[in-house]
C-alpha cells in the first residue's frame, strides 16, 4: 500500500481543486512527509519549505493556476509547489545536473510564472503581471507570496508603494515565519480574517464610503475609527496606509482558515494583503527545534537528523574568513562586521557572539548594507561587509557612488565567488571580477588557498581605500594557515612552477587545476593573486619568456581578469599570443561544482585541451588572432 494514497492522485492543481476541503489536511500530512523523505535523499532547502505546505495547497485549491498567477519570492518555499504541479518524480534529481531547479524557473514549468533566486522581487513582478492583465483585458488573479525576511528589502516596499496607487487587482501574501505577532493566532483571528475579507463587510464599507463622500469630516472620523479598531486587532496599519486592504494575521497551517479567507479575497477588487503566520520546519520536530540548521541541508537520515561533519575535514573559506574576522577584531577595536541577513552562511556566528556591539545584521538589504558601511567608514571605523558575490550585484550602485567614489576603507569579503553548484545561475558568483575590475580606487584580490585568503583579508583591511577579497564556496586545497595577521606585497603575483613555451596565469581557485595541467604540459604557472592592481611586471616578463600565455579564471571570460592581462599586453605592445579561459558567455545551470567546471573546460583536462588546441592553431599559420577567448564548444575535436 502506498505511503501517500492521496498525494499519488495529484499530478496537477486541477486534480487538487476537485478534492473536498475536508481532504486537504490529509494531503498536507502526506506532502510534508514526502518532502522530508525526498530532501533527505537529495539535500536542499527544508525548514522553510515545510512551513509553506498548507499555504501552497490552499493557493492552488482556490486559484485557477496557471491561468491565475502565483509569484513566489526567494524560492526557498516552493518545493510543495513543485510537487503539486507535476514535478514530484523530478524531486529525485532536485538541484542535480540535468534535474529540476531548487528555485522557480520559467523554462521548467508554466506554473513557475517568474524566475527567482534572490529575494524581494515578487511584489514588483506580480504588479507588472496584474497591470498587464488589466491592459490586455484579461481576467486573472495575481498573487505574490513573500516571506517576512524578504520584506526587509527596499524593493519590496518600493513595489508596495507603487501597487497601493496603481489600481491593480492583486493579492500579496506575507508568509510570516519569524516575526513576533502580539495578537493570538486562533479562533478570534480566524473570525476577524473571514469577517474583514468577506463580501458583506467590504460591500458595507464601500457603501459607507460613498455616503460619507458628502461629508469629508465624517469620512475622516469613520476612517480613523476603522483604523483604530483594526489597529487594535491586527498589525496592518502600515499596509492600509500604503493602499492595501489588510487581512490577518491568520494561522498559515489552518486550512479551515486559509481556504475560505483566500476564496473571499479572490473576489475582491484592488490591492489586497493577507498576513499568515507559519512555522519553519512545521511537522518535522528536528527542523522545528533548529530551523536554521535545517534551512539548507545535505543528505541525511530523517529518523536520525543531521549529523556533525567528520573530524579532521579541511576548513572552508567561509570558516577561514570567520576566524580571521574574530582575530582582526580582537586586534583592532575599530573593526565592525556587517551582513545582509547571512550570518550563518557568511561565517559570522562566532563574531556576532564575541563582538555583539560591533556586529550588524541589516536584513536582506544589500544596498543599505553597502551605504551603511560607507557611513561607518566616514566616521573612522573599519567596516567589513561579508556578502555573497551574487548578492553584491544588488548593491553595485552604492559600491561605486558611496564607497569607491569617496575612496572609503570598506572591505568586501566576497563569499561564493565562481560556480556554487546546486543553487545554480541565480547564485553563481560569475561576474564579480568583471564588474569590480572596472571601478577606480578598488583593490581586488582572489586567493588560491586558505592561508593566502587570510593574508589577503589582512591586506585589504590595512589598505587605505575600498577593497574586495573574492573566495570560492567550499574548502581550499588544504594549505596550513598561519594564525598571524600578515599582509601581502601590493599588486605582486608569484611564479609557482617553471616550464617552457607556455605560461598559465592562474587567478584564485584556478591555480590548482593550472598546476595539474602544467605537469602534463611542462608549462610555467603564475599565481596572479591580484586582479587590481594587476602585476604588470610579472605579465611583461612572462610575455618575454614564452610564446603563449593562457589566463585562467573562474569568472566570466568577458571583462574579467584575462581582460586585465590583455590590457597590459596591448599597452606595452607585446606580440605574445594570449588565450583567455573562463566562464563562457551564457548562464551556467545547477549541478555539482566539479562537474560544471569540467563542462566549461575549467579543470585540468580542459586547460590541457585548450593549450593543445591553441598550439595546433598556431601551427596552422597566422590566420588565428593573437587575442582570443575560448569555450569548450569552440575547441576542435
Amino acid at each position: 500500500m502506498s505511503r501517500y494514497p492521496l498525494l499519488d492522485t495529484i499530478n496537477d492543481p486541477a486534480q487538487l481543486r476537485k478534492l473536498d476541503r475536508r481532504q486537504l489536511p490529509q494531503l498536507a500530512d502526506e506532502l510534508r512527509a514526502f518532502l522530508v523523505e525526498s530532501v533527505a535523499r537529495t539535500g536542499g532547502h527544508l525548514s522553510s519549505n515545510l512551513g509553506t505546505v498548507e499555504l501552497t495547497i490552499a493557493l492552488h485549491h482556490v486559484f485557477d493556476t496557471p491561468h491565475d498567477r502565483l509569484v513566489w519570492d526567494v524560492g526557498h518555499q516552493t518545493y510543495a509547489h513543485k510537487v503539486l504541479t507535476g514535478r514530484r518524480a523530478g524531486m529525485a534529481r532536485l538541484r542535480m545536473h540535468g534535474g529540476i531547479s531548487g528555485f522557480p524557473k520559467r523554462s521548467e514549468s508554466p506554473y513557475d510564472t517568474f524566475g527567482v533566486g534572490h529575494s524581494s522581487t515578487s511584489i514588483s513582478a506580480a504588479l507588472g503581471m496584474a497591470l498587464a492583465a488589466k491592459i490586455s483585458g484579461q481576467s486573472r488573479k495575481v498573487v505574490a507570496i513573500i516571506g517576512d525576511g524578504a520584506m526587509s528589502a527596499g524593493e519590496a516596499f518600493e513595489a508596495l508603494n507603487n501597487a497601493g496607487v496603481a489600481d491593480a487587482d492583486m493579492l500579496v501574501v506575507l508568509n510570516d515565519n519569524d516575526m513576533s505577532i502580539s495578537p493570538a493566532v486562533g479562533a478570534l483571528n480566524r473570525y476577524l480574517a473571514r469577517l474583514f475579507s468577506g463580501n458583506s463587510f467590504n460591500a458595507a464599507r464601500r457603501a459607507g464610503e460613498k455616503m460619507l463622500d458628502f461629508s469629508p469630516s465624517l469620512r475622516e472620523f469613520a476612517k480613523r475609527a476603522e483604523e483604530h479598531v483594526k489597529g487594535m486587532l491586527t498589525p496592518g496599519t502600515l499596509f492600509e496606509e500604503m493602499g492595501f486592504n489588510y487581512i490577518g494575521p491568520i494561522d498559515g497551517h489552518d486550512l479551515d482558515s486559509l481556504v475560505p479567507t483566500l476564496q473571499n479575497l479572490k473576489n475582491l477588487k484592488g490591492p489586497q494583503f493577507l498576513h499568515v503566520i507559519t512555522k519553519k520546519g512545521q511537522g518535522y520536530k528536528l527542523a522545528e527545534v533548529d530551523p536554521v540548521l535545517y534551512h539548507g541541508v545535505s543528505k541525511f537520515q530523517p529518523d536520525v537528523g543531521i549529523a556533525g561533519g567528520p573530524a579532521g575535514t579541511r576548513p572552508t573559506y567561509t570558516q577561514v574568513f570567520g576566524d580571521w574576522l574574530c582575530d582582526m577584531a580582537a586586534a583592532d577595536a575599530k573593526l565592525v562586521g556587517i551582513t545582509p541577513a547571512m550570518r550563518e552562511g557568511s561565517g559570522l556566528v562566532r563574531f556576532s557572539e564575541r563582538f555583539p556591539d560591533r556586529y550588524f545584521d541589516v536584513g536582506i538589504a544589500e544596498q543599505h548594507a553597502v551605504t551603511f558601511a560607507a557611513g561607518l567608514a566616514c566616521e573612522g571605523l573599519r567596516p567589513v561587509v561579508a556578502i555573497y558575490s551574487t548578492f553584491l550585484q544588488r548593491g553595485y550602485d552604492q559600491l561605486i557612488h558611496d564607497v569607491a567614489l569617496q575612496n572609503l576603507p570598506v572591505v568586501f569579503a566576497l563569499d561564493r565567488g565562481g560556480l556554487v553548484g546546486a543553487d545554480g545561475p541565480t547564485h553563481h558568483g560569475a561576474f564579480d571580477l568583471s564588474f569590480l575590475a572596472c571601478i577606480p580606487n578598488l583593490l581586488l584580490m582572489t586567493p588560491a588557498d586558505e592561508d593566502e585568503c587570510r593574508k589577503m583579508l589582512t591586506t585589504a583591511y590595512r589598505h587605505d581605500g575600498p577593497s574586495a577579497v573574492r573566495y570560492p564556496r567550499g574548502s581550499g586545497p588544504g594549505v596550513p594557515i598561519a594564525n598571524s595577521l600578515v599582509s601581502l606585497p601590493l599588486g605582486r603575483g608569484e611564479i609557482r612552477r617553471r616550464g617552457r613555451e607556455v605560461a598559465l596565469l592562474a587567478f584564485g581557485s584556478m591555480l590548482q587545476p593550472a598546476l595539474a595541467a602544467a605537469d602534463e604540459l611542462d608549462a610555467t604557472v603564475a599565481n596572479m593573486r591580484f586582479v587590481k592592481p594587476i602585476d604588470r611586471q610579472l605579465i611583461i616578463a612572462l610575455a618575454a619568456e614564452h610564446s603563449l600565455l593562457i589566463s585562467v579564471e573562474e569568472n566570466a571570460v568577458i571583462g574579467g581578469a584575462g581582460s586585465e592581462v590583455e590590457r597590459v599586453l596591448e599597452e606595452v605592445g607585446s606580440p605574445v599570443r594570449l588565450v583567455r579561459l573562463g566562464i563562457p558567455d551564457r548562464f551556467i545551470d545547477h549541478g555539482d561544482q566539479a562537474l560544471l567546471l569540467a563542462e566549461i573546460g575549467l579543470d585540468r583536462e580542459g586547460i590541457v585541451r585548450a593549450v593543445r588546441a591553441a598550439r595546433g592553431s598556431e601551427a596552422a599559420g597566422p590566420a588565428v588572432s593573437q587575442r582570443e577567448q575560448r569555450t569548450p564548444s569552440e575547441e576542435p575535436s
